[in-house]
């Protein structure tokens, strides 16, 4: 008879048996896999010993596909079905495409009934294809790519996504993992990937600035790290903003320079690749001469690293941008930071070095390649999910980039998860009834940072029924917002008396603009002043229609206790506060009249708590009571 075996949570049953577990930085430009292997992380290898992997899909006939550097090379040549920076893509709707003519790929309108806000999908030779679909070819790639290194199957990965990224943006890469049978042990931000590989490395401790230039997203993190802790305390950066905005403001720069255009797919994704070479060749050559092959013409440019600077400076400028203001949410000095850590393949570029290396006043850290440095970390967060290192004093805590809260009356905002909230997390919130009678609740989850409704993004609507009858006020609602290591949203709504219970997960319409979660924070700031002026106001309305709804309530239970003088004079007070509500007036005039009716009820409040203590008391003596 065998033995009961045993082990610690979270540890293999076999103390001899290793857990594959991998890092996967899915990039805008290209991708990689890493795992820890004896100890120390390191990217995994092809069989022709490269670790990166384009994040280019082509699609061939007889639902054959080229992945990877094979479909880069035929960019150029057959450009419709060669599909690239698909992460730009991700959770996004046809409408948010601000770009699609200079873009070679052929967009699928929506059909009749079909929502705008769906995702985004491509027409290619072999049928129509979304982002998801994409970006799962890239990470089944990297998961052959793992099993075939370790000659066994892959347990599970940590999948890094920017930290801007959204809930629609990181349930589309969840998604994708699914498609591509990768079990995802946690979505981590890329940031804080690239602490984790620089903590350990080089047992840093402090507070350090990532900055995080990639292909498609720029992101900077505040992060405050002690012994083994990864502390976020900001965030910020722009979803819309990367290296692939460097190579079309110098692809169209280009093509003005030569006095060409771009009018065919070929000859776009021609220019794109030429912008790119020069791009790069830049970072360490003064000048280059670019030859642009189009179908119908050819030309050379000769660009220079100071025109290049030139025409890109608005680019840069708005990363710093992203910079000071994250500095900002930490409530920090630039000088307390000790050091910058660079990561992307953008970083590259000697404007932004220079940038940043100003701006902080120190030389940024540049010891591990910034292309790798993403997936090492999320290796070692892997590695220690999978319970391979149960000595490891790893502890990782992210933030959330944007508030979580719930519509309540007059369409306002009430904010239960602010942004830059530690996660995992859960916050709740008691709420109640505003009718007599009510026994259901409508709830409606936003995601923002302004005080209204309308201004915020909607992430789910959800009822709570089967409250028990009360009067306005009286019930009990318990909402709960719970967020999980991955960002992912789960809200519950329980009546505290009935025990009546509903909750939803929050799995996002695909759909938010490119531009809206930049500005969100933006606009939070922009509009403070008329935020405040319009919420007061929805606060007085409400206050005004409930002191009405409660004071018609008790006319119509103990008008009776009032002579005719008195009930006009009331009725007079709700006149005027009507109006005045009707009006739109401003806050001030509605908490006047609100102020004026609750001054004016103030004798027939005080008669009906006599008149109700008295009929209790009758027909009763004191030693009964």
């Amino acid at each position: 008879m065998a033995l009961l075996q045993i082990s610690e949570p979270g540890q293999s049953p076999d103390p001899h048996q290793r857990r594959i577990a991998v890092g996967i930085d899915l990039g805008t430009t290209h991708s990689l896999v890493a795992a820890v292997r004896s100890g120390v992380a390191e990217c995994l290898p092809d069989s022709e010993g490269r670790v990166i992997l384009p994040s280019v899909v082509r699609y061939l006939e007889n639902n054959a596909r080229q992945i990877g550097f094979d479909a880069q090379a035929a960019q150029a040549q057959d450009p419709r079905n060669t599909i690239a920076s698909v992460k730009r893509f991700m959770g996004r709707g046809l409408r948010d495409i601000g770009n699609r003519d200079k873009l070679p790929y052929e967009f699928v309108e929506p059909g009749a009934g079909e929502a705008a806000a769906g995702m985004v999908t491509l027409r290619t030779r072999a049928g129509v294809k979304s982002p998801v679909e994409i970006s799962a070819e890239i990470l089944a790639t990297l998961r052959y790519r793992a099993e075939d290194s370790f000659n066994d199957d892959l347990y599970g990965a940590v999948i890094t996504v920017p930290a801007y990224f959204d809930e629609a943006q990181r349930q589309a890469t969840k998604d994708s993992a699914q498609l591509a049978g990768v079990n995802v042990l946690r979505l981590i931000s890329e940031p804080t990937a690239a602490a984790i590989a620089y903590g350990l490395d080089n047992g840093s401790e402090g507070i350090y600035a990532v900055y995080d230039l990639g292909g498609g997203t720029f992101d900077i993190s505040i992060l405050r790290l002690t012994r083994g802790v990864f502390e976020v305390i900001a965030t910020g950066g722009d979803s819309a903003l990367g290296g692939d905005d460097y190579d079309r403001a110098l692809a169209a720069w280009m093509l003005e320079r030569a006095g060409l255009k771009a009018e065919t797919p070929g000859d776009k994704a021609a220019i794109k690749m030429a912008a790119r070479f020069a791009k790069e060749t830049l970072s360490g050559d003064d000048k280059v001469a670019v030859v642009l092959k189009l179908e119908h013409a050819t030309a050379q440019v000769c660009v220079t690293r100071a025109e290049f600077e030139s025409l890109t400076a608005d680019l840069t400028a708005r990363t710093m941008a992203a910079v000071r203001k994250a500095l900002r949410d930490a409530r920090l000095a630039k000088d307390e930071v000790q050091g910058v850590v660079m990561v992307g393949g953008s970083t590259r570029m000697p404007q932004i070095q220079r940038a940043v290396g100003e701006f902080f006043g120190r030389a940024p850290l540049n010891n591990l390649n910034p292309d790798e440095v993403v997936a090492l970390g999320a290796a070692i967060q892997a590695n220690q999910l999978a319970g391979n290192d149960p000595d490891g004093d790893l502890l990782l805590l992210d933030v959330i980039p944007l508030s979580l809260g719930i519509e309540t009356m007059g369409g306002l905002v009430e904010r239960i998860v602010p942004r830059n909230e530690t996660i995992p997390t859960a916050k709740a919130q008691d709420f109640t009834t505003y009718k007599d009678g009510q026994t259901a609740l409508a709830l409606h989850v936003v995601q923002g940072e302004r005080d209204l409704v309308k201004d915020c993004r909607s992430l789910a609507r959800f009822e709570l029924r089967g409250i028990p009858p009360m009067a306005a006020g009286a019930a009990r609602i318990r909402v709960t917002f719970t967020v999980d290591a991955d960002g992912l949203l789960s809200v519950s709504a329980r009546e505290q008396g009935s025990g009546v219970e509903a909750r939803i997960d929050v799995k996002p319409s695909y759909g938010l603009s490119d531009q809206q979660i930049a500005t969100m924070l933006q606009e939070s700031f922009t509009t403070a002043e008329q935020d405040m002026k319009a919420r007061a106001l929805a606060e007085a309305k409400v206050d005004a229609d409930r002191m009405l709804i409660a004071t018609q309530s008790a006319l119509d239970a103990d008008g009776d206790l009032l002579n005719a003088a008195e009930r006009a004079a009331i009725l007079t007070l709700m006149e005027q506060l009507r109006a005045v509500n009707a009006q739109d007036s401003d806050a001030a005039a509605i908490e006047e009249a609100t102020q004026a009716l609750a001054r004016g009820t103030e004798a027939f409040a005080a008669e009906r708590m006599n008149h109700g203590i008295q009929q209790a008391l009758a027909g009763r003596n004191v030693e009964t009571i």
